[in-house]
């Protein structure tokens, strides 16, 4: 995977990003959008016309007031009227262009986002084990909002100050001669030389306040998510030191850049002042020779002055654009980022007949250098259970991830019904599995709302029915909310088993044909703990299940019981088989209930 923040040496780097940009200016299949956008171009012209023409009714004014006549007057003021009546019109097309065009960035923005957002959730189980939360969203958030700013800026402020810097140039060559053009023209480049050349310099300055920026994101939203951890161990004041550490590189990036850019506003105003003096000088010379008259030194003066205001806007702009396209080739790292899993091209939607699960040969591990599964064969038949236990880190839990194809096997291959879960949509393939992990993680919302998430649009007697076979409907009757009780961020708020509930109701109520129970009561107590296996062991009588277990007590009644030890099989049987043989599992077997005999004598005391 490449970096999220990428240097100015990758080709993509600057502008490179523009390429990338340019189709969400002119939205395929969405005709509206495109009218909206000519529209706006036309708004464009329009307030630019009506921004040139009042430099020519202020210079007929002030030269029919410097001859002195009075029946001038009343042509004065009707001159002064359309100067003010041109500005008038040059701010309502602005605005009106800006009210059109609103719709088009918006549009943009959301279709980007949504983009991304696609994107990220089809990206592997690997890339999310290793991102920061907080700084994966802030790069999302930054990449999206600069769209609306691209769109705005390349059609809106670039483009006219081409069109009415080539105005001004002609207008100045038929008024005034080549010389006023010529410095013009030696004025505008060395402005855009300058403000490019200062400009490429505080990039990198601004690429650095991005990543501590991030990086102070990450942390605090890693430490927010870990707060009971912190509590645990008293590490407030640790916390708060690193956090700090982090604020004041961000602090000291931000200072940097700030003086730089105070740099870059002198140098544009010293370059700028110098034309104006220059232009004025020039004007006032010919006006004392009688070659201009009084109101073609205000002509000059007044164009200048409206060239600047875009210049200076220009300078900003390109600034603003440059950190744009910064921020979106983050984003677009993101959209570069490959899917480690992806359908094959004409996958077709697995067809579940019987539920017969099967591992052939598989052999998988997270790095190239550690395997973890090391040639697993299984075969789950129709409507049995099957059991994986074994020691930690035997492979148990990778068998889960396997069959729902967050990995890819390294060899071998796992079919369901025949047919390669390799070959098949892996939409089709996850709707056709449920699971109960160890390890639940709710939603930020109603307890309602995780129940209903295992099937869109269940109703809310199917929600109560499936926390009924979870038993823990009389739970949330007794809450305040009933269902409609917030659980907290990640379900804090809920116990340990009362999170494993909501989990298995979610399970319940999406009534898969092969169900997973990757160690599904473990957070429970024993009295919770049988009246769900209870209800566990009705639902899995219907269904392929596969149960991944520590507690052996839990699995005795399974159809096959398979032992795990270093990525191998070394056992499998029935719980009696298993027994009879002494073995591994006869081994943990012996143990665990030494330990259940141990804590039932001290609870006897």
């Amino acid at each position: 995977m490449r970096p999220l923040e990428s240097s100015d040496t990758t080709p993509r780097a600057g502008w490179g990003a523009l390429r990338r940009f340019l189709p969400w200016l002119w939205p395929a299949g969405e005709p509206a959008l495109r009218a909206r956008v000519v529209l706006a171009v036309v708004l464009v012209f329009l307030a630019k016309g009506a921004t040139l023409l009042m430099p020519f009714a202020y210079k007929g004014a002030i030269d029919r007031m410097s001859h002195g006549i009075t029946p001038a007057a009343g042509l004065a003021i009707a001159l002064v009227v359309g100067y003010a009546g041109a500005r008038f019109g040059g701010v309502l097309f602005d605005n009106l262009r800006n009210a059109i065009f609103e719709r088009v960035g918006q549009d943009a923005a959301r279709r980007l986002a949504e983009t991304v957002f696609r994107h990220i959730h089809a990206l592997s189980l690997r890339f999310h084990l290793e991102r920061r939360t907080g700084a994966l969203t802030k790069i999302v958030e930054r990449g999206t909002k600069s769209i609306d700013m691209m769109l705005y800026f390349l059609l809106f402020n670039i483009a006219p100050t081409i069109i009415e810097l080539a105005a001004v140039c002609i207008i100045f060559g038929v008024k005034f001669g080549a010389g006023l053009v010529a410095a013009t023209l030696v004025m505008v480049v060395a402005y855009i030389a300058f403000t490019r050349l200062v400009t490429e310099w505080r990039t990198h300055l601004q690429r650095r306040m991005n990543e501590v920026d991030n990086q102070a994101i990450a942390r605090a939203v890693d430490s927010l998510l870990n707060y009971e951890t912190v509590k645990y161990f008293g590490a407030e004041d640790r916390e708060a030191a690193r956090y700090g550490q982090a604020m004041r590189a961000f602090a000291d990036a931000a200072v940097r850049n700030e003086t730089s850019l105070a740099w870059l506003n002198i140098g544009q105003s010293f370059i700028t002042n110098l034309m104006m003096a220059g232009a004025m000088a020039y004007t006032v010379w010919g006006w004392s020779r009688g070659e201009f008259t009084t109101g073609d030194v205000v002509f000059v003066n007044t164009f200048l002055a409206q060239l600047f205001r875009p210049l200076d806007m220009l300078g900003w702009v390109y600034r603003t654009i440059r950190q744009g396209l910064i921020d979106m080739e983050a984003m677009f790292d993101l959209i570069d980022t490959p899917a480690e899993v992806t359908d094959a091209p004409g996958a077709a939607d697995l067809a579940v007949t019987a539920g017969r699960v099967r591992f052939e040969d598989v052999r998988f591990g997270y790095d190239p250098e550690r395997e973890i599964l090391k040639g697993i064969d299984i075969d789950v038949a129709p409507g049995t259970m099957l059991a994986v236990v074994g020691p930690s880190g035997a492979g148990k839990s990778t068998l889960s991830r396997l069959l729902f194809r967050f990995y890819e096997p390294t060899a071998g291959r796992i079919t369901i019904d025949g047919q390669d879960i390799a070959a098949v949509t892996q939409k089709s393939l996850r709707a056709a599995i449920g699971i109960v992990p160890q390890d639940s993680v709710l939603f930020n919302d109603t307890v309602g709302y995780n129940i209903g998430y295992g099937r869109e649009g269940a109703g809310q007697a199917e929600i109560e029915a499936a926390a009924r076979g979870a038993a823990i409907h009389a739970f949330i009757a007794g809450l305040p909310d009933g269902y409609g009780a917030m659980v907290g961020e990640r379900g804090l708020k809920l116990s340990g088993g009362e999170k494993q509930r909501v989990a298995i109701a979610r399970t319940l109520l999406k009534d898969p044909p092969i169900l997973i129970l990757d160690e599904a009561t473990s957070a429970l107590d024993s009295r919770t703990e049988a009246a769900i296996q209870e209800t566990l062991r009705d639902v899995a009588a219907k269904r392929t299940s596969i149960v991944i277990a520590h507690r052996l007590s839990t699995i005795v009644d399974a159809d096959q019981i398979v032992v795990l030890n270093e990525g191998r099989i070394v056992e499998r049987g029935t719980h009696a088989q298993l027994l009879r043989r002494s073995g591994l599992y006869a081994d943990m077997w012996a143990r665990q209930q030494s330990e259940a005999d141990e804590q039932a004598a001290q609870a006897a005391e």
